[in-house]
């Protein structure tokens, strides 16, 4: 099963690796403003990005100039960049972003949203980056919790508003209790600020946020924080359009393919500390 692009090349099904349909050896230069755009994108000159500006290192305001920055920011610059556009932010809640695509103010969602199933009925997706459930503990308890097994039998936060709290409590019935293990007591907190801090306080043996989070925090405080483990579930980052927009994403798509070629991509994952949750192409509609 395939699907048609407006490039007269193809898309494998949902859940497969995009075809790239991009001369490997062409210079970056070469390529930006090549790939066919909507009849309305090309017009305008301009692609409309919203974006929620609260979550670093995906996107955030920089404390030094209150200047938009981050991971997704710079992504989608460089997406623009190839496609020959200029990008129009849009700033607004995480609420808001879904209502103002389907409403067509915003043409994209640039801010890390999931790509889930349950979102698939209005949305559709290009997946650019892994993400999930990530433990992490202070570093001086980096010799005693290295793996996630090290998990069972300790106490462990996350907020209670977000998924992670119930993926730890799966992951310990069916890997700890499941096991002959003790459970992970899962204790639920007010938000990340809220888990940072009971972990550092000594209440919490471990927590489990965003492996990106995770990956600021170690940055903002370095030697303070370890990884432990891998994340407990996996999931994927998307850039999110109107499902009927396929036109719209599969240009993204081709733009992201190209910046994951020329090294952009990987550049900033490395200045945002993110390589280890780096894909090596993009997606459609792939998240679980």
């Amino acid at each position: 099963m395939t699907a048609k692009i407006s490039t007269g090349g193809y898309l494998p099904a949902a859940g497969f690796i995009l075809a790239l349909g991009l001369a490997a050896t062409a210079p970056a230069s070469a390529q930006q403003g090549s790939i066919p755009l909507p009849a309305a994108l090309k017009s305008a000159g301009h692609i409309v990005v919203g974006i929620e500006t609260t979550y670093p290192p995906m996107a955030y305001k920089d404390p030094k100039t209150n200047e938009r920055a981050g991971f997704n920011v710079e992504l989608v610059n460089a997406i623009a960049k190839e496609l020959g556009v200029s990008v129009k932010w849009e700033e607004m809640s995480f609420e808001q972003l879904m209502t103002s695509l389907t409403t067509g103010r915003i043409d994209m969602i640039g801010t890390a949203i999931s790509d889930l199933p349950s979102r698939r009925d209005k949305l559709t997706f290009v997946d650019y980056l892994a993400t999930g459930a990530q433990p992490f503990a202070l570093s001086a308890k980096a010799g005693e919790l290295k793996s996630n097994a090290d998990l069972c039998g300790k106490t462990v936060g996350a907020p209670r508003t977000t998924s992670y709290m119930p993926v730890t409590a799966a992951w310990s019935e069916k890997n700890c209790a499941g096991a002959g293990k003790p459970a992970i007591t899962v204790n639920g907190t007010a938000g990340a600020t809220a888990t940072r801090l009971e972990l550092k306080q000594g209440r919490l043996d471990a927590a489990v946020l965003g492996p990106e989070y995770v990956a600021y925090l170690m940055s903002d405080e370095p030697n303070t924080y370890a990884f432990v483990g891998e994340p407990l579930n996996k999931t994927l980052f998307g850039l999110a359009f109107e499902k009927k927009n396929t036109e719209m994403r599969d240009a993204v798509a081709k733009a992201t393919a190209a910046v994951m070629k020329n090294g952009g991509y990987q550049q900033a994952l490395k200045k945002f500390g993110l390589e280890r949750q780096s894909l090596p192409e993009p997606t459609i509609d792939a998240g679980q």
